[in-house]
């Protein structure tokens, strides 16, 4: 990656979609500065992954941020609310679900944007997906176009740095299954990864929330196992 004049700000959870779209950065020829963020998430394992992805493709620089989002609460995913298991696909967009991070994604790029623009950095990649996801507004194409206006019109770099901020969603219309192909052909370890809302001490992934359904999903339709360890799969 050294001597390329490209840089990017990779938002990277150390899951399956964001590691994909790190190794898709990194072969458009960005120099990937990875951002990631410890939110108070019952998952917080999934930094441990993220840090050793990180390491994995050498990344320019890693910078992982503390966040008191369990403060705020609101979500599955930073109280003791139950996180749903064994739902079917239709379920699971059927309405916004429990483990719904109020305002994630806009905080996340919010700061994604805020480096960029100290690092001299126009490009912000992030692993939404609009096909395999679990009804969450944040990872909606109309709401991409929205923060993108908001970036350019909201920062010094955009209003008179002469520089012109994207964000990236290379994952937003394809479905799990194409995302793995597209990853393995890029030569990603999904055994590095971790997706699982709700795993146990050892890190295990539970296999029944939605995220261990839909990855369970995409990589039977593609054919190929899923090396990530599983208490159980459904």
């Amino acid at each position: 990656m050294t001597g390329h004049d490209k840089k990017a700000v990779i938002l990277l959870s150390g899951g399956l979609d964001s590691t994909t779209v790190l190794a898709i950065a990194r072969q458009e020829g960005y120099a990937c500065s990875c951002l990631s963020f410890g939110y108070g998430q019952r998952h917080v394992n999934e930094l441990t992954q993220a840090q050793a992805v990180a390491r994995r493709f050498g990344v320019t620089e890693h910078l992982v941020l503390r966040l008191d989002l369990d403060r705020i609460g609101g979500s599955a995913l930073t109280t003791d609310l139950a996180v749903p298991k064994g739902r079917e696909p239709a379920e699971m967009a059927a309405a916004i679900p429990v483990t719904y991070v109020p305002a994630r994604n806009t905080i996340f790029l919010s700061y994604a944007v805020a480096w960029a623009e100290v690092l001299g950095a126009a490009d912000i990649f992030i692993g939404v997906n609009a096909l395999d996801y679990s009804g969450y507004p944040d990872c909606r194409p109309e709401y991409l176009a929205a923060f993108e206006q908001v970036a350019n019109l909201g920062t010094k770099a955009g209003v008179s740095g002469g520089r012109h901020f994207t964000i990236h969603a290379p994952l937003l219309r394809l479905t799990k299954a194409e995302i793995i192909r597209q990853g393995l052909a890029l030569g990603v370890d999904y055994s590095l990864t971790h997706s699982c809302y709700d795993p146990d001490r050892e890190g295990r992934a539970c296999g029944r929330c939605d995220s261990c359904l839909l990855r369970l999903k995409g990589f039977a339709e593609a054919g190929v196992p899923d090396p990530a360890p599983y208490q159980s799969r459904r």
